[in-house]
């Protein structure tokens, strides 16, 4: 019998744990008790996620770290590797995103790399530890002349063994099935940030359009990735509305990516957010949002993306015992800067974590069809 038993799970709970003085929050903490220890679920309400981020911090963590020991094995953090593909020129007006035709960040476009180039970024980040490959094309939707060239992408870095993610802006019906036919593992679409603070970020498509996408996505067979940006000017009461778009979806994502805005110059919030308190998310808040994550979404990999560069590795190290389990390696990230393999691997070892080794709960559970509720069918 191994530490991953049911039996080791059952005895790790005790969820009857003393709680502080209701009268200190605003919601019955009792409750929040019981919601915590109830297990998947896709039937949250924004009181509940709420009281959640509301908790004393350390509890918090302590809980959502229980969660995250109950369905994901402790100390391993899965290693991702993202390539721009096609950067820069995109239609879509993106607050935060430097490869905007609306931004003068200084982001040349460019064409569809050459799929012998990209597979041979694919071989080096296999090369380097990472298993899951993340295309990404800024474009708002594919064209079907890119098609061919993205399908021979996809089925090249899986003949490599490595996992592949890509993200190309809205789909139709048909490109999705042509990209799980490709046998692509997952579509990255993240919702960005909560449904009403959406149009104030990006008003080239809406909310709705994103979901839409996702829906074409689960539809084809395709395992989803999707998460947000926190640190845009948001409320918490934004916060949790952004979570609770993902945690009430039918299927809970799959892949979960928080990322952390990096402010650039040259777009609407980078300037707007310059030399403000607000441009940079506080890090006990990044935390907290990681955490409530992981509550409510509970086998689904929690991504460390995007500003992971400028926290510092205490930051990095609560977000790990909060429950994040995925990170993006590697010198960049798209058009941002990253940490780079030498640092992570250095941190790893001060850390004493390693690489995930093995299959992501979701995906293990939807191979021996144990699948249900906000797991993957």
């Amino acid at each position: 019998m191994t530490i991953w038993s049911k039996a080791r799970h059952k005895s790790m709970f005790d969820w009857s744990l003393p709680m502080p003085d209701a009268a200190t929050l605003p919601i019955d903490r009792a409750r929040v008790s019981t919601t915590i220890s109830s297990g998947v679920r896709t039937d949250w309400t924004r009181t509940e996620i709420a009281a959640l981020f509301d908790l004393p911090f350390t509890e918090l963590v302590f809980r959502a770290a229980e969660v995250h020991r109950a369905h994901h094995r402790a100390g391993e953090v899965q290693l991702c590797t993202l390539l721009s593909i096609k950067t820069g020129g995109c239609a879509e007006d993106c607050g935060y995103c430097s490869q905007s035709v609306k931004a003068d960040s200084g982001v040349e476009a460019t064409k569809l790399m050459d799929v012998q180039a990209v597979l041979q970024s694919a071989a080096q980040a296999r090369d380097s530890g990472s298993k899951r490959f993340c295309m990404g094309a800024a474009w708002r939707n594919p064209k079907q002349r890119d098609m061919p060239a993205i399908v021979e992408m996809v089925k090249g870095v899986r003949q490599m063994g490595m996992e592949t993610c890509m993200t190309l802006g809205m789909l139709t019906g048909e490109q999705a099935e042509q990209l799980a036919e490709a046998g692509l593992d997952y579509y990255n679409h993240n919702i960005d940030t909560s449904p009403e603070r959406y149009g104030d970020v990006i008003t080239t498509r809406t909310f709705e359009d994103r979901l839409d996408t996702l829906d074409k996505v689960r539809s084809a067979g395709i395992n989803v990735c999707s998460g947000g940006i926190v640190g845009m000017g948001e409320t918490r009461a934004d916060r949790v509305g952004f979570v609770h778009a993902l945690a009430t979806m039918e299927r809970h994502p799959e892949s979960v990516p928080v990322n952390a805005l990096v402010p650039v110059k040259g777009t609407v919030l980078g300037d707007m957010l310059a030399d403000t308190p607000l441009a940079k998310i506080d890090d006990i808040e990044f935390v907290r949002t990681v955490a409530v994550a992981r509550i409510t979404m509970p086998l689904s990999m929690v991504r460390l993306s995007a500003g992971r560069e400028s926290m510092s590795e205490a930051t990095q190290a609560l977000c790990f015992m909060a429950g994040a389990n995925s990170i993006f390696t590697g010198d960049k990230l798209l058009t941002a800067a990253n940490a780079g393999d030498d640092a992570d691997a250095a941190m790893f070892a001060r850390l004493g974590l390693k690489p995930m080794e093995g299959e992501e709960p979701m995906r293990a559970m939807k191979a021996v069809g144990g699948c249900s509720g906000g797991c993957a069918a």
